[in-house]
């Protein structure tokens, strides 16, 4: 017969690691995306300073 206890603690066993590399991918993406995303705004900038100083 298999205790209850048992159960909690390989479920969570299981749940800890998981969660831990699911958080490093989160963070990883966010972070590419963030850096993605300033890229654009940067280009978006350098773009609208060509116009104003080319008038």
């Amino acid at each position: 017969m298999i205790n209850i206890g048992d159960i909690i603690f390989q479920l969570i066993a299981i749940i800890i690691p998981v969660l831990s590399i699911a958080a490093v991918v989160f963070f990883i993406r966010s972070s590419k995306k963030k850096t993605e995303q300033l890229d654009r705004i940067e280009e978006k900038l350098d773009r609208a300073i060509e116009r104003t100083i080319g008038k």
